[in-house]
């Protein structure tokens, strides 16, 4: 007999619009971009809150804190909460029909700009263009672009799971399906109202800081044949008994739809929870060592594009390595561009201590490998509110502001070999080197737990035109 699987496939289907939005302002004409597509911490606080919701009892409970300052109360519920997504789901055609299989969407890798197509376009430039421009560091090549100027792109900004293997694949030969392509406008319509300010303190208009204040909202209407997808897990210690687990996703949800609220306004979405597909819906990254091409410097080309955003903060501090963070990933070092992690299976084994699991990790090599170029759109802030806690936050209130790198952003590598590149790819494909069956690596610095961090990795070719060398001649 099969062991069932402890992660769970989720479909969120709205019952109203939908309110969300990120840490900017809403005031006046400032919308704060509240109909965005929801980041993926979104999805995973509603769950989290509809399990507060649910009752539970014997949960195992956590310390709370950060950076190492924990209290001593344990009060801290459903640690164990893991999501993945959301992502756009279709699960009818344009005649309202339903789809025999849900077809998953996913943003566009930003090295492809063509409507109707994931053929690549934008390359790395060979050359050191270090010397002849402001590239920064440890960046060597600049991305150019084999298509004509224009000001605008065509390209739909969401692609199915079909057209993003092919991309993967590198498929000269591709079909252009239009469904495979997504606009923004055949996914959802976005509605736009004026609201009136409440006062925090009296919880009424027109009085205290809400005197004569109004603002406008964006509100998304997800059309009918469209849901919100993730993927969650939530294996808990019953009274904190490591041998004894219940799975709380199947628990809250109980195989019949039910009502939870997601994102701002008390919105509500009917959850259905279906056992995960086998293997997962999402793009599988290569991951064998023939997969790779071989670079004219005899170097191996490894790409990591983005599925969901990232955060990689600063980093500094006394006993810290200085790292600048932002659009580089912590894990790389910022002047030369190796990479930090480590080659081989990092996971904790069974019956093996916390401190000989990280003695034996500190003492394993690292990939030989390093960051030669990069992709990155403009960040994404990501903030929140905090409740208060006896550590570090007695009082609550909004909680930091980060700027994430968004899905879709794309990270050139080159590899001394190509068992180095097979181990890149095992330590960035979110299924490492399985064939998607589990979610393995989680990229992100901060909020992997909730989705963050997820990649899939392709390979690459230097742009087919003239090397900066020549053009410097």
């Amino acid at each position: 007999m099969n062991t069932p699987s402890t992660l769970h496939q989720v479909l969120l289907q709205p019952t109203d619009v939908l309110f969300f939005r990120d840490g900017r302002p809403m005031a006046g004409s400032l919308a704060g971009h509240t109909a965005a597509w929801p980041l993926p911490d979104v999805t995973n606080h509603a769950l989290h809150a509809a399990l507060h919701r649910a009752g539970f009892s014997g949960v195992h409970a956590h310390r709370s804190g950060r950076s190492g300052r924990y209290c001593n109360q344990r009060d801290r519920k459903f640690g164990c909460l893991t999501t993945a997504g959301p992502f756009p789901v279709a699960v009818a055609d344009e005649q309202g029909r339903p789809l025999p299989v849900p077809r998953w969407f996913f943003p566009r890798p930003r090295d492809t700009i063509r409507a109707g197509t994931v053929a690549v376009a934008l390359h790395p430039v060979s050359g050191n263009w270090r010397d002849t421009s402001s590239l920064p560091a440890p960046l060597v090549y600049a991305v150019a672009n084999t298509q004509p100027p224009a000001k605008e792109t065509a390209a739909e900004p969401w692609i199915s799971t079909a057209a993003y293997q092919r991309y993967l694949g590198g498929d000269p030969s591709e079909p252009s399906e239009g469904s495979d392509y997504l606009r923004d406008t055949a996914l959802a319509d976005t509605e736009q109202t004026i609201g009136i300010a409440i006062d925090p303190e009296t919880q009424t208009t027109g009085q205290g800081e809400a005197a004569g204040r109004i603002y406008s909202a964006h509100y998304l209407r997800l059309r009918e044949g469209y849901r919100l997808g993730l993927f969650a897990e939530a294996m808990d210690k019953v009274n904190g008994d490591p041998s004894n687990k219940r799975d709380l996703i199947r628990l809250l949800l109980n195989d019949h739809p039910q009502s939870i609220v997601v994102g701002g306004q008390q919105r509500l979405c009917t959850a259905i929870r279906r056992d995960v597909p086998q293997p997962l819906p999402l793009p599988c990254g290569l991951h064998h060592p023939d997969a790779f091409v071989r670079l004219s410097n005899g170097k191996f080309a490894v790409k990591w594009v983005l599925l969901t955003p990232a955060i990689w903060p600063e980093m500094s501090g006394e006993g810290k390595q200085p790292h600048p963070g932002g659009w580089l990933p912590n894990w790389i070092d910022s002047q030369t561009g190796a990479v930090l992690l480590k080659a081989g299976d990092t996971t904790r084994r069974e019956g093996e201590g916390r401190e000989a699991w990280r003695k034996r990790v500190r003492e394993m090599r690292s990939v030989s490998a390093r960051l030669v170029a990069a992709i990155v759109p403009k960040p994404i802030p990501v903030t929140g509110w905090a409740l208060p806690n006896d550590s570090d936050r007695p009082e609550g209130g909004a909680k930091s502001t980060h700027l994430a790198v968004p899905a879709g952003a794309v990270y050139y590598f080159e590899a001394d070999t190509a068992e180095a590149a097979v181990q890149l790819a095992a330590a960035l494909n979110w299924h490492g080197n399985t064939s998607g069956r589990a979610i393995v690596n989680r990229r992100s610095t901060l909020l992997g737990e909730k989705g963050y961090g997820l990649g899939v990795c392709g390979t690459w070719q230097f742009y087919p035109g003239p090397a900066a060398s020549d053009r410097a001649g």
